[in-house]
């Protein structure tokens, strides 16, 4: 890889001259056939339209691509709202979707799409790229244009009431070419008299706003004082004002304070979150693939684990299976953690060597045509789960099931939280192992839900009611890593059990079925045969 950049160049300066027929060959490739249409991205533009203000716009840009090493990139993983309102899948792009029509000459527009400009000597290098005709014939935009336009067209930002956006990114790379990434935000905030805000702050800040409640206001606040050594945080009033006197008057008064103060962003949020929040039926065909493959592939995890097995072994199995049936990648890092590892929630290392006779700990979601599945399963290495762990798995799977019953239309999104922690504490009072409630957040630091969707945690609304369409997790979990103030048989047992649940009318639908949940069948299952037994590999030398 080291000759990249040479060998590059040289093919751009032989491919000057030459047009772009590389990525306009019609190829005999074998594609799916089943990615969202245009009419669903033009559907969901004009479902933001619906709900915009008069005279405003909204302005989405593409995520900037990320270094991997040196001159070498990670795979490109696309805004999820420029997808989501566009299909558009490359970087160094812009999209504006307008409320009312924009006079043009004898013509007029409601939406434009800035895209990066065809190139064959790229593309011979780094694939295929969809252009401006590509934008017009695939995506369906009557206007579209190259990126290096944005800069020169005659738009005047000022001129509206409200401008709609999202934190823009910071992270632009060192590329400052007409039509970058730094060239469209820079030229945006210029043009909308836009003041520099820190990316990370406005986040925090949208977050308190669409999802601080009294309910986790502590674990807010211990979340900002982690912050205060960064200045933006440190010198900002609201925060401050949450940390000065946590509590629901304040929570209330720092919410309308932060609508008012980030404006368009926050009004962004607010439709974007509304609008991504319930599922269409075509969203929930590809959420539903992503996650029955990846349930297929936890089925296969267990059956092939032994004692031996490696951490990183079964993070494998488990990504041949989810490529064995199409998806392109995963949703998150997969997290694979035997015994003590699986009580570090996010744990990615997916380092041990064997698993030995410990719990594993399996937290890991295909991501299907951008849709994200979000599944985990614990289970006993040696086919059996002890009396200990046994009884602090039936405690999660008991939750789980109080949880399942609350999964319908109408009921608040907070029931679920609620029956959560009273199935927990009880649980873990029984056994000894807590004495108090309040003793209960040492082994259960999270929350038992999220919604589901173009990112594995999705925009949706968690301060009202459940609502049709809505797809989230359920997912209570144990950890109680060694040195717990509990007696040591219960140290490293870590157990969580997550599902994703597409919420109805009368109740919710187990999307993620097919990996087993009772320790009677996650028992069966580790006995049977895998499809990965038998095979030999050559050793090292």
């Amino acid at each position: 890889m080291k000759v990249f950049k040479k060998l590059f160049f040289t093919a751009a300066l032989a491919c000057l001259t030459s047009a772009p027929s590389f990525a306009q060959t019609n190829s005999e490739e074998s594609l799916p056939t089943d990615y969202l249409p245009a009419s669903f991205h033009a559907g969901r533009r004009q479902a933001l339209r619906d709900k915009m203000p008069p005279n405003s716009v909204a302005v989405v840009f593409a995520y900037p691509e990320q270094v991997f090493s040196n001159d070498v990139n990670y795979v490109y993983h696309q805004n999820p709202d420029m997808y989501y309102f566009s299909g558009y899948k490359e970087p160094n792009s812009v999209l504006l979707i307008f409320k009312d029509m924009q006079a043009a000459g004898d013509s007029s527009y409601n939406e434009l799409l800035f895209v990066r400009r065809r190139d064959a000597a790229r593309e011979q290098w780094t694939g295929k790229r969809l252009g401006v005709e590509g934008a017009k014939g695939k995506l369906g935009f009557k206007r579209a244009y190259n990126s290096e336009t944005f800069s020169s067209f005659p738009l005047d930002f000022k001129k509206y009431t409200t401008i709609l956006y999202d934190g823009l990114p910071d992270d632009l790379g060192a590329d400052v070419s007409k039509g970058s990434l730094r060239d469209l935000v820079t030229t945006f905030k210029n043009k909308a008299g836009l003041k520099d805000v820190d990316k990370a702050l406005s986040a925090d800040l949208s977050f308190i706003n669409q999802r601080a409640n009294p309910k986790n206001i502590d674990r807010l606040v211990a979340y900002l004082k982690s912050k205060l050594t960064l200045d933006a945080y440190k010198n900002n009033e609201l925060i401050q004002e949450i940390l000065a006197k946590p509590d629901s008057a304040t929570l209330m008064a720092v919410k309308a304070k932060i609508s008012a103060d980030l404006g368009g962003m926050s009004l962004y949020e607010a439709l974007t979150t509304d609008l991504r929040g319930v599922k269409t039926p075509e969203e929930l065909a590809l959420i539903k693939k992503s996650v029955v493959l990846s349930s297929l592939a936890h089925l296969e995890a267990m059956r092939a684990v032994t004692p031996k097995t490696s951490e990183r072994e079964l993070e494998g199995i488990m990504l041949y299976v989810h490529k064995r049936y199409g998806a392109e990648d995963e949703g998150y890092p997969p997290i694979v953690g035997a015994g003590g590892n699986g009580c570090i929630l996010h744990y990615e290392e997916n380092a041990a060597t064997e698993v030995k006779n410990q719990l594993v700990l399996m937290d890991v979601g295909s991501e299907y045509h951008g849709y994200s599945a979000d599944v985990t399963r614990t289970f006993p290495a040696n086919g059996k789960f002890t009396e200990e762990q046994k009884a602090i798995y039936q405690i999660v799977y008991d939750a789980q099931e109080a949880v399942f019953k609350l999964c319908k239309e109408g009921v608040p999104y907070s029931k679920l939280e609620d029956a959560t922690v009273e199935v927990l504490t009880a649980g873990l009072t029984k056994l000894g192992i807590i004495k108090d409630a309040k003793e209960l957040r040492k082994y259960y630091p999270h929350g038992v839900s999220h919604h589901l969707g173009l990112d594995v945690h999705d925009k949706g609304a968690y301060g009202g009611d459940l609502m049709t369409g809505m797809v989230i997790t359920v997912e209570p979990g144990i950890y109680i890593p060694a040195g717990s103030p509990c007696d040591k048989k219960w140290w490293n047992i870590g157990v969580r059990i997550e599902d994703d649940v597409q919420i109805g009318k009368t109740g919710g639908i187990n999307l993620s079925a097919d990996a087993p949940r009772k320790w009677q069948d996650v028992e069966k299952a580790c006995a049977e045969k895998s499809i990965f037994d038998g095979g030999k590999f050559p050793a090292l030398k």
